[in-house]
C-alpha cells in the first residue's frame, strides 16, 4: 500500500501538489533547495499561499533522504533544470522509482521534452514507470480545492491508470488516464509558448470574441506541429491537456507566462522580466522551440512566426494582429 510520497520543488505546484494529496492521507516529503521555503513549509507556511499546510506535509534540502522516502517521485522543477537534477538522481539511486513529471517545457538547447531528457541522465535500471501529469490547472485555485480535471500520461497505461486513481478525490479533483506521453508534452509545452503571446496580445481590442478565435487559431496550429510527432492522436488535442488548457491560456491573467507577455507589451525586454521575475519563463524557451520547428518543416504557424518576430526582432506588436488578421 502506497503511504509516501516525496515531490521535487517547494515552489507553487509542489506546494499545491502536496497539499492535495496530503488530502488523499498520504505522508508528503518535499525537496528544494531554497531555504526559506524548507523553514516555511516545515512551519506549515507558504510565501506564495495564505494557508496552513497539511502536518503531512514536510521539506528537507537532502536530496537524497528525500529519493529514498518514496517510490513515487514527482517533478515540480522547471523544465530548463531538470537534465541537472536528473545527473544528480542517477549518481544517488541504486533502486528504481516511478517519476511523475508536472514540469510543461520543452528543453531549449536539445529541443528535447522531459520523457527524452530523463533517458538520457538516469540508467534505464533506475526508471520503474515514467509519467506526465498536465491539465488546465493553475497552482493558486488547486491548493485552494478548486474543480479540476488532469490528466496522467504514461507508456504503461496500467501506471497511468493506477496515478489517476492515487491522485484523484470525489471533493475536488478528477484524473484521467493516457498513453499519449509525447503528445502530452508536446501539448502543454506550445500552450506556454501560446500563454505568452494571449498576454503580448490582451487589451481593449483583444476581448472574448478574440480570445475565442485565439483558441481556435491556436488549436490549429498546435496540431500542425503535433503532425511532426507520430506517437500524436487527436484525442490528445480534444483532452484537457490540449484543448482545455488552451482555453485556462487564453482567459487566466495569473500565469508567468501571461504576465511575461504583458510586460513585453510594456516595453520590458527578456533579461529584465527574469532578472524581476527570479523565474523562468517556460513560454520564452517554447516560442523559440516551435518557430524554429515551424522553419525546419516548413509549417506554417501564423501566431507563433509572428509572435516571435515581435519579441525577437522587434516587429511591432499589431504585426501579430495584422498576420492573423
Amino acid at each position: 500500500m502506497i503511504t509516501k510520497i516525496t515531490i521535487i520543488g517547494g515552489g507553487a505546484w509542489g506546494i499545491s501538489l502536496a497539499q492535495t494529496l496530503s488530502d488523499n492521507k498520504y505522508e508528503i516529503l518535499i525537496y528544494d533547495n531554497n531555504k526559506e521555503y524548507i523553514d516555511q513549509i516545515n512551519n506549515r507556511k507558504h510565501s506564495l499561499f495564505d494557508i496552513v499546510l497539511s502536518e503531512n506535509i514536510k521539506a528537507t534540502n537532502d536530496l537524497k533522504k528525500a529519493l529514498f522516502f518514496s517510490d513515487f517521485i514527482f517533478l515540480c522543477i522547471p523544465t530548463q533544470h531538470m537534465r541537472e537534477l536528473f545527473n544528480k538522481i542517477n549518481k544517488i539511486l541504486n533502486i528504481s522509482k516511478n517519476f511523475i513529471n508536472l514540469s510543461k517545457g520543452i528543453e531549449y538547447i536539445s529541443n528535447k521534452v522531459i520523457s527524452q531528457i530523463i533517458k538520457e541522465e538516469i540508467d534505464a535500471d533506475k526508471i520503474k514507470n515514467y509519467a506526465c501529469l498536465y491539465g488546465p490547472s493553475h497552482a493558486e485555485e488547486v491548493i485552494l480545492r478548486k474543480i479540476t480535471f488532469l490528466t496522467a500520461a504514461s507508456s504503461n497505461f496500467e501506471f497511468a491508470c493506477q496515478l489517476s486513481k492515487m491522485i484523484s478525490n470525489s471533493k475536488y479533483l478528477k484524473v484521467t488516464p493516457s498513453n499519449d506521453v509525447l503528445g502530452c508534452e508536446i501539448c502543454v509545452a506550445f500552450k506556454n509558448a501560446l500563454s505568452l503571446i494571449s498576454g503580448l496580445l490582451d487589451g481593449d481590442d483583444f476581448a472574448s470574441n478574440a480570445r475565442a478565435a485565439f483558441i481556435t487559431l491556436g488549436a490549429s496550429e498546435m496540431k500542425k506541429i503535433l503532425s511532426l510527432f507520430s506517437s500524436f492522436t487527436n484525442d490528445t488535442i480534444l483532452s484537457f491537456v490540449g484543448v482545455g488548457d488552451l482555453i485556462v491560456t487564453a482567459f487566466n491573467k495569473n500565469s508567468r507566462n501571461y504576465q511575461a507577455g504583458q510586460k513585453i507589451k510594456q516595453g520590458m525586454i527578456i533579461d529584465e522580466i527574469y532578472n524581476q521575475a527570479k523565474q523562468i519563463i517556460e513560454g520564452v524557451y517554447n516560442l523559440k522551440v516551435f518557430y524554429h520547428l515551424s522553419v525546419k518543416n516548413k509549417l506554417k504557424l501564423p501566431i507563433i512566426e509572428s509572435a516571435y518576430k515581435v519579441i525577437f526582432e522587434k516587429k511591432p506588436i499589431n504585426y501579430v494582429l495584422r498576420v492573423i488578421l
